[in-house]
């Protein structure tokens, strides 16, 4: 048995490439029910267009004497000139400086509308270069603010987390954090729940979206719901440009308005985008719950070694119910020796955080050592690094500020 649960973690399928191809069956089998859903609703809906158009083209042609190989090279003519940006009602200029700015904005975003594009050889060079560069910086721009805005989210619910404490009598009226352990610092012996924080999200993001809405509907004429789909098109960054803000010739208060719709859609793509990331974490749980599920179980070793250093971000009956009844039990010990220990972690000796640093600095060493040199032979695939939660980028950030996405140590 021993020999067998070996073969099986030299296995290229590692815990890392398992996760990696499941995610990749289940985001295939949702494009293909994604396909199957869009082609029923709209496939009926696109062969009554056409009928309606072929009657339509056959009786103008008919009616006005016109052959219809003169009017289709007319129709394609027309078509060319809708590419370009010409309509037969008035509309803004493409590309004056307003039109422009609105332009490298869609760019560097990625929503990419496609109602206004380069006709130029030069124009088209200067994007590809000007994207590259312009879209790699907004995209690190997402990242701070993810980062920033988990900060806050994390400060507020700490802040809420210790008065609860209070009223519970499990800390001091009179405790305070001191100056050294604000901002950042405070952080390190409670982190907030990624659900909650998906919550919080969730619902600032809805909230974005129904006011941007109501102020499309006002200013550009559409219904509620075109708003709505507008907004999710735009602040998800999908842009597919048959609807598009702020295309009309003039407005009513237009510089009001533009500034407005800047604002909008800058503060929905970040929170959008902070919402994905929180929610492809999620994602990743259940991923982890799932491949739990076909974990080696012939080794008492690994099952062992999977008890003790069990992840948090596992879902699992009962885990977070016994990890708050831990953290909530040694919250309640308040000991003022001459040592300072802290509350949550949160107080600890000079002694204590020099010693857990040189563990700390054995640890990475250790792991820095195997990873150059490969993973031993000895260790069960439970007791490794996950693979997501020393990335870069906003899945670091996510691990490095939520509860559910750090491995115990």
């Amino acid at each position: 048995a021993a020999g067998s649960c070996r073969r099986r973690r030299l296995s290229p399928l590692n815990e890392d490439n398992g996760r990696f191809l499941l995610l990749a069956a289940l985001i295939a089998a949702y494009l293909s029910a994604g396909a199957t859903v869009f082609s029923a609703l709209e496939s009926p809906s696109e062969a009554a267009a056409q009928l309606r158009w072929n009657r339509t083209l056959h009786n103008f042609s008919r009616i006005f004497n016109i052959s219809l190989p003169e009017l289709r090279a007319f129709l394609r003519s027309y078509e060319a000139a809708m590419a370009a940006g010409i309509r037969v009602d008035a509309l803004r200029p493409r590309w004056d400086f307003p039109g422009a700015f609105y332009f490298v904005g869609t760019v560097v975003s990625t929503i990419g509308f496609g109602m206004t594009t380069p006709a130029t050889v030069a124009g088209k060079v200067f994007l590809m270069v000007y994207g590259l560069f312009g879209c790699a910086g907004t995209i690190l721009f997402f990242n701070l603010f993810l980062e920033r805005i988990i900060s806050l989210l994390a400060f507020i619910m700490k802040a809420c987390h210790e008065r609860q404490l209070r009223r519970s009598g499990l800390l001091p009226p009179n405790f305070r954090r001191g100056p050294a352990m604000s901002g950042m610092g405070s952080l390190v012996g409670w982190k907030p729940s990624v659900y909650h924080v998906m919550l919080i999200l969730g619902i600032f993001a809805i909230t974005l979206s129904c006011c941007a809405s109501a102020m499309y509907t006002a200013v550009e004429g559409w219904n509620y719901i075109d708003s709505l789909y507008y907004c999710f098109v735009t602040f998800s960054t999908i842009g597919f440009g048959d609807l598009v803000s702020s295309q009309n010739a003039a407005y009513q208060n237009q510089g009001l308005y533009r500034f407005g719709n800047f604002i909008f859609i800058l503060m929905g793509v970040c929170c959008i985008y902070s919402l994905f990331n929180v929610i492809s974490i999620v994602i990743k749980q259940v991923l982890n719950w799932v491949l739990k599920k076909f974990e080696c179980r012939c080794c008492p070793k690994c099952h062992k070694s999977s008890t003790r250093l069990g992840r948090r971000n596992a879902i699992t009956p009962g885990a977070r119910l016994r990890r708050h009844n831990m953290s909530m039990d040694t919250e309640g010990q308040y000991d003022s020796d001459t040592e300072g220990r802290r509350l949550s972690g949160e107080m600890i000796s000079m002694r204590e955080l020099m010693a857990s640093n040189k563990v700390s600095l054995a640890i990475l060493q250790k792991q820095l050592s195997e990873t150059a040199n490969g993973y031993p032979r000895n260790v069960c695939i439970n007791t490794r690094q996950n693979g997501f939660s020393a990335g870069v980028g906003a899945l670091a950030i996510m691990n490095n500020r939520l509860a559910e996405t750090s491995d115990s140590r």
